[in-house]
């Protein structure tokens, strides 16, 4: 059953979500109200809330000043966010993207769901969902790397279906089909590319090696 956040749970998110991992806040949730909350659940709900924990990589940004501080939920959240926390649904307006709310989402011409993560930044104010839930969960993605949908469906943000590949192992999955649309079967054919790449990278060192 879908649990419906209270105002009271929402502060507690608000109030407790810097400087932390998502597993910590997630603990410290389910601690609070005797609860069994998924890391997933707690993830969107902070998307939702338009909140951050100001985490990079698994570690705090020195120098950053909670948004927050000082201030109670109401004095800082959008009307429509107050809205969207009571309701546990963001409503988005017919307005710009530009001038959505953080936390707001669009699709994209893509068909990716996009969350709107910080304002006055014009090319990098939105990021595809899946990408944003990953890096809150274990951190900033590495270049040359990317996350699937395990089961194929871009809707399902479960962190157990996401699952970080390098764009090598991504053409390797492509080329020989091992894209499924079940996830157990997808992280199969993730470790056998990840065994394929390995030993093209390994003959293409032994083949440098003949010719030097």
């Amino acid at each position: 059953m879908r649990h419906i956040y209270s105002k009271i749970e929402d502060e507690f998110l608000i109030n407790n979500v810097r400087g932390i991992t998502l597993k910590e806040l997630t603990d410290r949730f389910n601690k609070k109200f005797n609860l069994n909350m998924t890391e997933s659940s707690i993830s969107n709900r902070k998307v939702k809330l338009g909140i951050q924990s100001g985490i990079v990589g698994g570690q705090f940004v020195k120098g950053q000043t909670s948004f927050n501080k000082g201030k109670k939920w109401n004095e800082y959240m959008s009307k429509k966010g107050q809205e969207g926390s009571r309701r546990t649904t963001f409503k988005k307006g017919n307005v710009p993207a530009n001038r959505r709310p953080i936390g707001s989402e669009r699709i994209d011409k893509d068909g990716y769901i996009l969350i709107k993560i910080q304002d006055g930044h014009k090319n990098n104010n939105w990021i595809r969902k899946h990408r944003y839930l990953y890096e809150q969960a274990y951190g900033k993605i590495p270049k040359g790397h990317k996350v699937i949908f395990a089961d194929g469906n871009n809707k399902n943000f479960d962190l157990d279906n996401l699952v970080l590949i390098t764009d090598a192992e991504g053409l390797i999955m492509n080329r020989n089909k091992l894209f499924k649309k079940d996830k157990d079967l997808t992280k199969a054919g993730v470790t056998v590319a990840k065994i394929l790449d390995k030993v093209n990278k390994r003959k293409k060192d032994i083949e440098n090696g003949k010719k030097h």
